[in-house]
């Protein structure tokens, strides 16, 4: 039995693929719910426009379309970034189809079009994930093997100087001790927070706030700090001390890329943002609601050459940085199920955290 014209189009409507129809001058005569959601635009305004004024590319992708209405032949492109209309960027598949209009029977192309930014930002948090894993199960053995020479070390730098015979010579195994501590002590911030998290119902525009008086003290009101808070956004359940220590150390990563920027940046910008986000997909686990925090500010950017490392420990773009604010800031968020992701450019850096607010 063949599917008539009604029960087409409705399978049309509910493809999780978009799919445009357009006639040989490459203007879109018809487009299907998803692909109104992939370019962001609807259908009542996208009908009779310019593919290109939709979705821009390149001029050899605007050529090989016009070619494959003039050959008949198919072709397809993988992981292409695309512009929208607004001036979203975003990364897609696609497939173009040479096909016969359905009633006109003149040339049209069949475009099917498949979202990869979803796919492909789930792909880099597992592999985040897994990295973060990774990395702590090392540092975990490395400061076992460390620490337990180190308190050997320290113990017999304490014998030694009840045997010294002289006062003086005390100041060797002073710098012994001292030295042995600085070590642990360096040692207990690769591990990061110790302390079993005291998970409580807490509020994320005081954590916010708090943050920001430190950020100006700090910084001796230097940086203009921008607020843009959703204040319908519920309690989390969360350690608050330590969602504190974890967006300060961006904040304050982001204090000091300002204020050392050369050329100095004439007004230099902190900007927090918070909005909830609904079907979010954290690493393998989608979340029904979601809160996204996002920290932005306007300094130099991350150098590239550091971007790919980021939260890795001993990874820092300051010669005096120890590089482990973000490794901790990473480690706090992943152990109540979030994670941090960044973008950066010269001009403009956002950290984005995601929090999943149903009960864990």
């Amino acid at each position: 039995m063949l599917a008539s014209a009604i029960v087409n189009q409705r399978l049309l409507e509910h493809l999780n693929t978009g799919v445009l129809l357009l006639n040989a001058d490459l203007i879109v005569i018809y487009m299907n719910p998803a692909a109104e959601a992939l370019l962001e635009m609807s259908g009542q305004r996208g009908l009779g426009v310019p593919f290109w004024e939709l979705a821009e590319e390149s001029e050899e992708a605007r050529q090989a379309l016009e070619q494959s209405v003039v050959s008949g032949h198919s072709y397809t492109k993988r992981e292409t970034s695309i512009l929208l209309h607004n001036q979203h960027q975003i990364t897609l598949d696609y497939s173009v189809s040479p096909v016969a209009h359905p009633e006109t029977k003149l040339p049209t192309l069949l475009i099917e079009l498949q979202g990869r930014d979803r796919l492909m930002r789930i792909s880099r948090e597992e592999q985040l994930i897994a990295k973060q894993e990774t990395t702590r199960n090392l540092v975990r053995g490395l400061a076992h093997e460390i620490k337990n020479p180190l308190g050997g070390i320290r113990g017999a730098a304490q014998l030694l100087e009840r045997e010294l015979p002289s006062e003086g010579l005390k100041e060797y195994t002073e710098i012994i001790i001292e030295e042995a501590d600085r070590l642990r002590d360096l040692v207990d911030r690769l591990l990061g927070p110790r302390q079993i998290p005291q998970t409580e119902d807490v509020n994320i525009h005081e954590i916010l706030e708090r943050v920001c008086q430190l950020i100006s003290v700090e910084s001796n009101n230097a940086i203009t700090i921008n607020r843009d808070y959703d204040p319908s956004i519920p309690e989390l359940q969360a350690d608050k001390g330590q969602m504190i220590q974890a967006l300060l150390n961006i904040c304050r990563n982001a204090m000091q890329a300002l204020l050392e920027a050369q050329p100095a940046i004439a007004t230099p910008t902190l900007s927090l943002k918070t909005r909830t986000v609904r079907q979010f997909t954290i690493g393998h686990k989608r979340h029904r609601l979601v809160a996204q925090i996002e920290i932005c500010d306007n300094g130099p950017g991350i150098p590239s050459e550091l971007q790919e490392n980021l939260f890795y420990p001993m990874v820092s773009g300051r010669a005096e940085g120890t590089g482990l604010g973000l490794s901790i800031s990473q480690s706090i968020i992943n152990q109540i199920n979030g994670i941090i992701e960044f973008e950066s450019h010269a001009g403009k850096t956002i950290f984005s955290i995601y929090l999943p607010l149903e009960a864990l």
